[in-house]
């Protein structure tokens, strides 16, 4: 039997000037360091591999050089296709200086993409990306001038609009795993979720690729439970032992075995200090919540939404999901996201996303980084900084309600809490309602269409959306629309004739007694 196991050094050299390149990880989990370093070493030597395709479907590093940074040098890639760029700002600055071709894709669609590879598909036929930028009509997904092919289409099918996105073979993938043994059958017992590992495993070999895997340890052939093994060694060409300080399970987390499933952690209940605008802006959206919901929550203010459901003790009473494939427990932020505490299943990324584009979600509660007048809303590319869509636009497009949370303004606000009154300190310097986004995340015309509703989140208005635009619907007390509100936006909302104030439990320092959840 033919070992499998190879150095970081012999394993970079798998990869090929021109190949396409598919990446497993997760923000700051599953990254396969120990390759990525060898990788960017051998091009940094010898200026091999470069032309390179890099394919990743969630955000991949730290925005400190870890995951797709060790990708990020002039000529190692010549085309990106990513999902979420926000964690690797490098590869954003080669895009935008029209160095690189870069497309900006659907999280969930790459995911999907993968598996219509794997079985020689040719393409991936969605409705997730319709009326957004990702749409041909609008932006294609394109990011810069160089990037002129066109990877998605417009199609119709039995009377039903589509987008039709076209596949990129895969050369090389590189994922990582936990235990692998002599045949190269790959555990992922410690890692946060399956994510890709498998899908993407089968896509590299229909197209004839190399897969390579990073592990923390290589095992006697016949040790592994079979019911852990999720990439099979039959899928497998090369093994690399990735050191311990380059095989964390999340960037500044070695091994947490209630993250992986493995023990029930315990779960430290907030003090209910610190109410600044991000927790009103979680109190507030933690009032739509209702016993047995299915949640999704995006990454930045709606993550406070998990602190503040531990602190009310109704974590149980609502189901958390991540796009990542995490169903239950508690979120956790940071380089941690995607992951969480003690989870109740682990499900694949692209099963993930079926669930999603399915209406599987009954509330999402997303980011706000920049709404207009008819209720578009932006998180993806704000001038010379490439953020990416990630999950945002199969989450935004098929969950059964949708709140985009975020403080009203942007850039050094502060607040504070007076006898129950908010006072606005010191007022942000960028405004988020605008009268254009600058780019289509979220299409408030796809949203009307199909009926879906809509609110806007801040910590001193609410906003929901309506054909005629957004109408404010709440204002928290001590607020005066026409001190606070109007003069910081670049649009007039409709008033609604029932504006009322926001509850104010919202604004005191004690839990708002949410434990019986209606």
């Amino acid at each position: 039997m033919k070992s499998k196991m190879m150095t970081p050094e012999a394993a970079a050299l798998l990869i090929q000037d021109g190949d396409v390149v598919a990446q497993a990880g997760f923000i700051g989990s599953s990254l396969a360091e120990t390759i990525n370093k060898a990788v960017e070493r051998q091009f940094l030597e010898t200026g091999h591999p470069c032309g390179l395709t890099l394919i990743f479907g969630a955000g991949q590093g730290s925005r400190e050089g870890h995951g797709c940074e060790h990708y990020s040098h002039d000529k190692m890639v010549r085309r990106v296709i990513g999902g979420h760029w926000g964690k690797c700002p490098k590869m954003g600055k080669l895009a935008n200086e029209n160095k690189i071709q870069a497309y900006n894709l659907p999280q969930g669609v790459i995911a999907q993409m993968y598996r219509d590879i794997a079985i020689k598909q040719g393409f991936t036929l969605s409705h997730v990306g319709l009326d957004t930028f990702v749409d041909p009509r609008l932006e294609g997904g394109k990011l810069n001038a160089v990037t002129k092919e066109d990877l998605v289409k417009v199609v119709e099918i039995e009377g039903k609009e589509l987008l039709l996105y076209k596949h990129v073979p895969i050369d090389v993938c590189i994922i990582r795993g936990t235990y692998a043994d002599e045949k190269g059958n790959v555990t992922l017992k410690h890692e946060f979720a399956p994510m890709d590992a498998t899908t993407l495993a089968q896509a590299c070999k229909a197209c004839g690729g190399k897969v390579i895997v990073q592990v923390k340890q290589i095992v006697s052939a016949g040790s592994l439970d079979p019911r852990l093994v999720k990439i099979p060694g039959i899928y497998v060409d090369a093994l690399v032992v990735g050191s311990p300080e380059e095989h964390e399970q999340s960037i500044g987390t070695y091994y947490d075995p209630s993250v992986s499933g493995e023990t029930h952690g315990f779960i430290q209940k907030q003090t209910g200090t610190g109410l600044d605008s991000k927790k009103i802006v979680a109190r507030r959206a933690a009032l739509e919540l209702y016993d047995g919901a299915v949640l999704n929550l995006g990454i930045g203010v709606p993550e406070y939404i998990a602190a503040v459901a531990v602190e009310e003790n109704i974590y149980n009473d609502v189901t958390l999901t991540i796009e990542s494939g995490v169903v239950g427990g508690i979120a956790l932020g940071g380089n941690q996201f995607g992951a969480a505490k003690n989870p109740e299943a682990l499900i694949d990324h692209r099963q993930q996303f079926d669930f999603y584009d399915g209406g599987g979600i009954d509330l999402a509660f997303l980011g706000l980084a920049e709404a207009d007048s008819f209720g578009n809303v932006n998180v993806s590319k704000f001038g010379e900084f490439v953020a990416g869509c990630g999950g945002f636009i199969n989450i935004t497009q098929n969950a059964k309600k949708v709140f985009f949370c975020g403080t009203f303004t942007a850039g050094g606000l502060k607040t504070e809490i007076t006898g129950g009154q908010l006072n606005i300190v010191e007022e942000g310097q960028k405004l988020k309602f605008v009268d254009a986004v600058q780019q289509i995340t979220f299409s408030a015309g796809y949203a009307l269409k199909h009926g879906q509703p809509v609110m806007f989140i801040t910590e001193r208005a609410v906003f929901r959306l309506e054909k005629d635009g957004l109408h404010l619907i709440e204002i928290a007390p001590g607020i005066e629309p026409a001190r606070d509100i109007l003069p910081f936006m670049e649009f007039e909302p409709v008033i609604d004739s029932g504006l009322r104030e926001m509850d104010p439990r919202i604004f005191s320092e004690q839990p708002m007694g949410l434990k019986t959840l209606r």
